[in-house]
């Protein structure tokens, strides 16, 4: 579930404007309190976007072309057959849908509606919010290709894991009758019908998906920027000011505390799934533990707040607890798997 594509609407235009303010206002503090750090942040934030650019170009060429084609609606075959099938072809589907946070609930809500099992609507809940075309470009930038193919293939493990355990209990009764009685099923993207058209594959032959292509690249060029700028402001002030020793101590070594922390701080204190990793990447170089990175970024972007609304809409507090536990379990694996290989 990609979380890159913003609406053009007034209250989005808002938090733009905050996140903007917010990038000045760290700036101007540095500047007052401390004004020799001023130029070095400024220098630290603009050398990582520019070192950056080349994959944030690729993400938004890449979202753009899937949002024009219509690329999307391939995703829901992935919902088509056998259970145990479907589980596997949304965990795999879930890293690589195009959707906004506000197009991913009418999407599923078509899909159970039509009669999809909870457990490949679980699988594709998990896996989609860790990974998609413009968050692998931007992670493998910034901490690396090994790390960014881990965390690929955790998110399509944690999907299958989630998917499989709901299949296992469906008839229970934390998954019996698991959606609200009147599920939300509106979006601030307009979806009208959620899978409803075929792709088309050479959009630029048609004047209305161009004119999508332009509209979208431009959402999400601003959208990465935004989020990338104040990203690499705050790595640059942790570089600073943050002693490498205190992240060391909480969350380095080798042993499963580090990695057990990483999971439960990475769950509420997680940012955004595209400025995630100059901070992880910022802990890493004081000292965070690789598998604490990993069990941090799991967590943090399965319990965010865009991917966590999108499930809480849909489903009762019992089936959202589950999910929130998934998240929590299949990340310290991920740590742990990670620790041992990385």
């Amino acid at each position: 579930m990609a979380e890159i594509s913003q609406s053009p609407q007034t209250p989005l235009l808002k938090r733009l404007d905050r996140v903007w303010l917010a990038i000045v206002a760290i700036l101007i503090a540095v500047a007052v309190l401390d004004t020799p750090a001023f130029v070095p942040t400024l220098g630290f934030a603009m050398d990582a976007l520019a070192g950056t650019a080349p994959f944030i170009l690729f993400a938004v060429v890449a979202i753009a072309y899937m949002k024009a084609s219509g690329a999307e609606n391939v995703l829901a075959q992935a919902f088509i057959g056998k259970e145990s099938r479907m589980i596997v072809f949304a965990a795999l589907l879930g890293g690589l849908s195009p959707f906004c946070s506000c197009e991913v609930i009418p999407f599923i809500a078509a899909l159970l509606a039509a009669g999809a099992p909870l457990s490949a609507v679980m699988a594709f809940w998990l896996a989609s919010p860790l990974m998609d075309p413009a968050m692998f470009s931007i992670t493998a930038g910034t901490l690396g290709f090994e790390f960014t193919i881990a965390k690929t293939i955790a998110a399509v493990s944690l999907g299958l894991f989630g998917g499989f355990v709901t299949m296992s209990f469906a008839k229970s009764a934390v998954f019996d009758a698991p959606l609200r009685e009147t599920p939300q099923v509106g979006g601030c993207c307009g979806v009208k019908k959620p899978f409803s058209e075929k792709p088309v594959w050479k959009f630029w032959t048609d004047a209305s998906r161009r004119a999508t292509f332009r509209d979208s690249g431009l959402e999400n060029a601003l959208f990465l920027l935004k989020w990338l700028a104040l990203a690499y402001t705050i790595e640059a002030l942790m570089v600073r000011y943050v002693p490498a020793e205190l992240i060391a101590g909480v969350l380095g070594g080798d042993g499963v505390l580090p990695i057990f922390l990483g999971s439960l701080v990475g769950a509420p204190a997680y940012l955004n799934g595209y400025a995630a990793p100059a901070l992880v990447d910022a802990l890493l170089q004081q000292g965070m533990a690789q598998g604490a990175a990993m069990s941090f970024m799991i967590a943090g972007g399965v319990s965010s707040i865009p991917a966590a609304i999108a499930v809480w809409a849909l489903v009762k507090p019992r089936v959202f607890v589950a999910y929130l536990g998934f998240a929590l379990v299949g990340s310290f694996f991920a740590g742990v798997a990670w620790q041992m290989v990385a």
